[in-house]
C-alpha cells in the first residue's frame, strides 16, 4: 500500500459562502442640515430618549431651520414588529418628507 504525501501542500476551503448582498453606491450626502427634516430611529434599548434630546438641542443651535420627526412616530426598530416596521420605513420616511436619519441602537 503506497502512502500519499502532500509535500507540505494541502487543499484549503474558505468557510464563508459567496457574498449574497451586492454592494450599492452610497446616497449623496447633504451639504447642510439647515432646513432639512431629520428622522430619529431607535430600538428603545438604551437611553435613546436622552441622547436624541441632547442631539436635537445641539443641532437646533447649529441649524436653526432643522426639523425633527421623533422616534416616537416610528416606534421601536427592534423586537416583535421589527421586520414589518423596517419594511414600511422607506415609505414612511418619504411620506413624512424626511431628508436624513439618525439611528440609535444599543446592546
Amino acid at each position: 500500500m503506497s502512502q500519499k504525501t502532500h509535500d507540505g501542500y494541502y487543499e484549503a476551503y474558505w468557510p464563508r459562502s459567496p457574498r449574497q448582498q451586492l454592494t450599492r453606491e452610497l446616497a449623496p450626502r447633504l451639504d447642510t442640515l439647515e432646513g432639512k427634516t431629520v428622522a430619529q430611529l431607535w430600538d428603545e434599548l438604551f437611553k435613546g430618549d436622552v441622547v436624541f434630546a441632547h442631539l436635537e438641542e445641539g443641532l437646533k443651535k447649529r441649524y436653526p431651520g432643522i426639523k425633527f420627526v421623533s422616534w416616537r412616530t416610528f416606534g421601536s426598530t427592534h423586537g416583535g414588529n421589527e421586520k414589518a416596521a423596517l419594511a414600511a420605513l422607506p415609505g414612511r420616511l418619504r411620506d413624512l418628507g424626511v431628508d436624513a436619519v439618525m439611528s440609535g441602537m444599543a446592546c
